[in-house]
């Protein structure tokens, strides 16, 4: 997603649009520049604040339908709720931070940005280590807060649901995550952005709808990962053998999603593979 990084003494007008250079595979300059770590403390923060308030939306449902505890078998925000927990937090926090980091918030992101060459190694490594401490840290306040009620109700750890195979959940996440990062591609397109000069404030509205919409049918499959941060840190700090377990799923998953979303978006949308071949018949 956009992010306030200088790239050279490029200009584009409003209007007039012109594909931005693609980012360098290392670029030593940015690593002298506060805007690098400014961007990584917004991730940190940014996952950190995701969890905190998803994880606790996630147990609170799960104590308030508690039979040993209530008889109300319909109470708390249900599925529904936690869907918008996990939707309207990445709006919020996207909104917030897309112009410092570009507020990717997901490792999965950040892969598939890296793959569409939209961010440098050491910004996707740097990101993906804040990002995956940030989640370690705000699950950390929720247990910290409600230790309890967090080791009762699974910590809001991913699982395998009972009665699903290992391919059914990896599927799940592959999918998942290729709705969330293809949303956050076309939602960030520069080429829209050049055409629709409203688009660049409703950016992180699409991309929050789209994570609803992904819990919404993955909830009852793997407890819906699509963000392998948000799956690591729920399982440090829940350290339950399942929740290990399973991990490899909410690693491997949206990492393939992601890449597939950067593949298409870039090669069949952009029409990249077709200039790539146009160029090399006209070199030839």
């Amino acid at each position: 997603m956009g992010k306030d990084v200088e790239v050279g003494k490029h200009e584009y007008g409003a209007k007039d649009y012109q594909d931005p250079p693609p980012a360098d595979l290392f670029d030593a300059e940015e690593l002298t520049k506060w805007s690098f770590y400014r961007a990584i403390i917004a991730e940190f923060i940014a996952t950190l604040l995701f969890l905190y308030i998803t994880v606790l939306t996630v147990i609170g449902y799960k104590s308030q339908t508690d039979p040993a505890h209530s008889a109300d078998q319909c109470g708390g925000v249900g599925i529904l709720g936690i869907a918008w927990a996990f939707g309207g937090m990445i709006f919020v926090l996207v909104y917030c931070t897309a112009g410092i980091s570009g507020g990717h918030i997901n490792p999965a992101v950040t892969f598939g940005l890296f793959l569409a060459r939209k961010v440098t190694l050491p910004r996707a490594f740097m990101y993906i280590v804040a990002q995956c401490l940030g989640a370690v840290c705000g699950c950390g306040l929720v247990k910290a807060f409600q230790k309890t009620y967090y080791n009762t109700y699974g910590g809001g750890a991913n699982e395998l649901a009972d009665g699903y195979s290992k391919g059914t959940g990896l599927g799940a996440e592959i999918i998942g995550t290729f709705v969330l990062v293809y949303t956050v591609f076309s939602a960030t397109d520069p080429k829209r952005n050049a055409r629709d000069s409203h688009v660049p404030v409703l950016a992180p509205l699409p991309i929050g709808f789209a994570v609803f919409m992904v819990h919404l049918a993955t909830i009852p499959i793997t407890g819906t990962g699509i963000n392998p941060a948000r799956s690591f840190g729920a399982a440090v700090m829940y350290g339950k053998d399942k929740a290990w377990d399973d991990q490899w799923l909410f690693w491997v998953g949206p990492m393939i999603g992601a890449a597939i979303a950067a593949f298409y978006h870039q090669y069949v949308l952009r029409a990249g593979a077709v200039k790539a071949l146009g160029s090399f018949r006209s070199n030839a």
